[in-house]
């Protein structure tokens, strides 16, 4: 019988993975929503995964387990943040939002803080805290020159806090940290984003600040893991050198990627993932069911075989 998953579909996947009396361990990536924000920029969702050594999950025979895929935060002129993913016994925390008015909220990788006048503190990062960590803290706001010039922090990501620019040079926002990654051993690299390996598809990027101010740099750039980079808002001459304007970006689907600062513009966080992954060892003669059908298998080069969850769902063991 087709199982059901959270949109009431009974599109099913069945592929060639049969348990065991005492099931079968499987390693996981569970990727939370990431955040959105207002100057400041949007922290990464929470990035938890067993690869490589880590605690890997049990599958039981007939047991159907729900997959929970976070939701990015939306685009707001206040901020927002991410919704939590989770995977059997694995929670990642949203990625924490960002407003000018406040200090940005903590999450999986906190919000990098925004300026109104008051200098705002990035939020948290792993918040609640996990071993190991599942994220960093996003970097503080600065503001100068009776507001011409703001220096919005970056966005905490899964490896890397989110930058704090202090001083000079003015207008110049910090960038988002750098999310973290698993191997295309692991997952195709259809799935996540290009990093420092060429080998490694990369999660949970930090966006970067939004900057406002009379310099010509590049805008604030997201970090790698699917970050979006932040607005860079042209001030007028009397604020000094007017400086060209630059749209920020949201943050990249499906990678937790938190979402650039804006001022007059806003960015939503990207959304979440969830991988279940089989080694080859045991792909060829175990087999599961996923669903809805939206979630997909997908066969490795080494030929594990990794259940990619774009949506929420289930997974069971046959």
């Amino acid at each position: 019988m087709p199982l059901l998953g959270t949109r009431g579909s009974a599109s099913a996947k069945a592929f060639g993975l049969t348990a065991g009396i005492g099931g079968l361990d499987v390693d996981y990536l569970v990727v939370a929503g990431g955040g959105s924000a207002q100057t400041g920029a949007g922290g990464a969702g929470g990035y938890r995964t067993s690869f490589p050594g880590g605690t890997k999950i049990k599958l039981i025979n007939g047991v159907t387990v729900p997959i929970t895929v976070g939701a990015g935060a939306p685009a707001s002129p206040t901020g927002a943040d991410g919704v939590d993913s989770v995977f059997s016994t694995i929670t990642s925390t949203a990625g924490g939002g960002a407003s000018a008015a406040a200090n940005a909220s903590p999450g999986g990788s906190g919000g990098g803080g925004g300026y109104d006048g008051t200098n705002r503190l990035g939020g948290t990062g792993n918040s609640p805290p996990t071993s190991p960590p599942q994220g960093n803290n996003g970097g503080n706001g600065e503001g100068y020159s009776a507001g011409c010039e703001d220096t919005n922090g970056g966005g905490g990501g899964a490896s890397s806090a989110g930058q704090t620019i202090t001083g000079s040079p003015l207008g110049v926002a910090g960038a988002g940290g750098n999310g973290a990654g698993v191997p295309t051993s692991f997952v195709p690299a259809s799935y996540g984003t290009p990093g420092p390996s060429p080998t490694v598809r990369y999660f949970s990027g930090g966006g970067g600040g939004g900057s406002a101010g009379s310099n010509s740099n590049p805008a604030p750039q997201g970090g790698y893991g699917g970050g979006g980079n932040g607005q860079r808002f042209g001030r007028s001459a009397g604020c000094g050198i007017a400086s060209p304007p630059a749209a920020g970006q949201s943050g990249t689907v499906n990678t937790g990627g938190g979402g650039g600062g804006g001022f007059d513009r806003f960015y939503s966080g990207g959304s979440g993932i969830v991988l279940v992954h089989v080694p080859s060892s045991d792909a060829s003669k175990e087999n599961f069911t996923l669903a809805p059908g939206t979630n997909t298998l997908v066969t490795n080069g080494d030929g594990s075989k990794t259940a990619v969850f774009t949506v929420s769902g289930t997974i069971q063991q046959n």
